[in-house]
C-alpha cells in the first residue's frame, strides 16, 4: 500500500479513536491487520430512528490511493434502508461515489454513514424495493427497519407483529431470513410473501 495513504489513515484512525464527539456517537473503529487496509467500523442506530439501539457493523478496505479516492465500505450487519443494500450492505452514498473529496477523513465517512440512517434519500437508492416501501408506506417501512435493527443489530424494540407472520411462514418449512426477506419485500403480506417463496 503506498505509504502516503498508510499514513493518512494511521492519523485518521487516531482521530477516530481519541474524538470525543464520536465517542458520544457511539462510532467506534477497530484494525483487522497491522497494514491499516482493512478496517472494522461500528456505529450506532441514532435516536428517534427505527435504527435506535442497534449496532450496525462496517467493513472498510482503504485503496492504495487514498486519500484521492474514497474507501469502499459496506454494512456487514443487514439493514432495512433505501440507500443500503438489503442484501449486500452495499451503500448508495455521494461522498463514497463522486462527491469524494481528499480532505474528508474516516471521520467524516462513519459520521456521514451515521446521519445517512437518520436522514434517508429514497429518489437515490441503493435497494428500490426498500425506496418504494419507503416513499409509498411509512408506517410499513418504519415497522419493517425497526424489526430488522431488532434481530440484525440487537435494537431492544420488537415488532411482535413481524415475528408472528415470520413464525407463520416458518410452520410451513421456510428458513428465518427467507422468510423474512419475503415478508419485507411484500408488506409483510403473507399471501404476497408464500407467492415470492414459491418462485
Amino acid at each position: 500500500m503506498a505509504n502516503i495513504a498508510v499514513a493518512r489513515i494511521k492519523r485518521e484512525f487516531k482521530e477516530v479513536v481519541n474524538d470525543q464527539g464520536v465517542a458520544q456517537s457511539q462510532i467506534k473503529v477497530h484494525l483487522v491487520d497491522d497494514k491499516f487496509t482493512e478496517l472494522k467500523g461500528e456505529i450506532a442506530g441514532p435516536p428517534d430512528t427505527p435504527y435506535e439501539g442497534g449496532r450496525f457493523h462496517l467493513k472498510i478496505t482503504i485503496p492504495e490511493t487514498y486519500p484521492f479516492n474514497p474507501p469502499k465500505v459496506v454494512f456487514k450487519t443487514k439493514i432495512w434502508h433505501p440507500n443500503i443494500s438489503s442484501v449486500t450492505g452495499a451503500i448508495c452514498l455521494d461522498i463514497l461515489k463522486d462527491q469524494w473529496a481528499a480532505a474528508m477523513t474516516l471521520r467524516t465517512v462513519l459520521l456521514s454513514l451515521q446521519a445517512l440512517l437518520a436522514n434517508a434519500e429514497p429518489d437515490d437508492p441503493q435497494d428500490a424495493v426498500v425506496a418504494k416501501q419507503y416513499k409509498e408506506t411509512q408506517e410499513i417501512f418504519q415497522k419493517t427497519a425497526r424489526h430488522w435493527a431488532n434481530i440484525y443489530a440487537g435494537a431492544p424494540n420488537r415488532v411482535p407483529e413481524c415475528e408472528d407472520k415470520i413464525a407463520q411462514l416458518k410452520q410451513m418449512g421456510f428458513d428465518d431470513d427467507k422468510s423474512r426477506t419475503a415478508l419485507s419485500t411484500t408488506n409483510w403480506d403473507v399471501p404476497r410473501a408464500l407467492e415470492s417463496l414459491f418462485n
